[in-house]
């Protein structure tokens, strides 16, 4: 059966109306946005082919229509693609709001997440900036404790990474920075993958007869080293999402996966340069029906990229969010980049 020009008005109105309403769209109702212009009887008989089409469905015998996850992936793929428009005044909001985040790089991405949150009453997640071959730029050593030792890793892409270790022996001034010393000849700029046991004995014999007591600090060194390569990711705005009833079955999965980074990875990979629509019957793994997730990745500069998406219901106004998300994550790779006007 062929989509005709007639049935995607009617998709279009149909997706509209329960995306305001949250409730099933009858004929009565859609007689009335179409200002009575196709009966009442025409539109039954259109709702019942986009029913069996795969596009509709029936919550109940008396009710009316509601999008399927089909109906929803066909109209975002086919209705929605026009131009977004986002107005002025729009633009000029969302740079105020982005001029009061902070330009540290990790912090940035979690205020862009709970600013876009509050903006838009969904839920948002944000990722910090990475790229493939992402290494660390300079390490630091401070002593915390008698015994005690935080490791700082700056990355490449400014941010900052810390873990602290214990050491079994009392630590004399200058012992901080000899091990940074040695943990900046060796690990910086370099990959995990390119860490083997040589480099890693090499290391110990610089520091001397200490070597081999300061392993929980090397240790820890190479720990920020592996994790370099993983972005942190932030998710704000999780209260939004009690708001919504078709949700509620959606929550566990949702948080089930966002524990679990390799999962959050393969739902946040849009494509370069283009919006990412991922439905939650969509998702790989953990499915979560009745929720979308809209990506969008930014550019940092230096090859250095990451994501911001908003999570909601599928019967979010798309033509709302989409403009949005898109001009945010332009400030936000701007930001990253050093090159936004704070």
């Amino acid at each position: 059966m062929a989509m005709d020009d007639r049935k995607q008005r009617i998709m279009m109105a149909i997706v509209s109306l329960y995306s305001a309403e949250g409730e099933p769209v009858g004929s009565n109702l859609l007689c009335q946005h179409f200002d009575m212009a196709v009966s009442s009887a025409t539109l039954r008989n259109e709702m019942a082919a986009l029913t069996r089409l795969g596009l509709l469905e029936q919550p109940h015998t008396s009710a009316g229509r509601v999008p399927t996850a089909k109906g929803y992936r066909y109209y975002v793929d086919t209705l929605l693609q026009n131009p977004f428009t986002l107005p002025q005044r729009d633009k000029d909001a969302l740079d105020a709001t982005f001029r009061t985040l902070d330009y540290d790089p990790e912090k940035m991405a979690q205020g862009a997440a709970k600013a876009l949150s509050d903006l838009l009453g969904y839920a948002v997640i944000a990722t910090t900036p990475q790229a493939d071959d992402m290494s660390i730029a300079h390490f630091e050593v401070l002593q915390v404790g008698r015994y005690t030792a935080a490791v700082l890793a700056v990355t490449a892409a400014g941010g900052v990474r810390t873990r602290v270790a214990k050491v079994d022996f009392e630590l004399a001034e200058g012992d901080a920075g000899a091990i940074a010393r040695v943990l900046n000849g060796h690990l910086r700029f370099v990959a995990e993958a390119d860490v083997d046991s040589a480099l890693i004995r090499r290391m110990v014999d610089s520091l001397g007869a200490n070597g081999p007591r300061s392993w929980p600090l090397l240790s820890a060194a190479l720990t920020l080293l592996g994790e370099v390569g993983r972005p942190n990711i932030y998710f704000e705005g999780q209260k939004h999402l009690l708001q919504w009833p078709e949700l509620e079955n959606s929550l566990r999965p949702l948080i089930e996966t966002l524990d679990d980074t390799a999962r959050m990875e393969k739902l946040l990979r849009p494509r370069s340069g283009h919006t990412t629509v991922l439905f939650g019957d969509e998702f790989p793994e953990a499915p979560a029906p009745g929720m979308c997730l809209v990506s969008r990745q930014y550019l940092a500069g230096g090859g250095l990229s990451g994501v911001i998406a908003v999570a909601g219901p599928a019967r979010m106004p798309y033509r709302e969010v989409i403009p949005r998300l898109e001009y945010f994550s332009e400030l936000l790779g701007q930001g990253m980049s050093g090159m936004a006007a704070h």
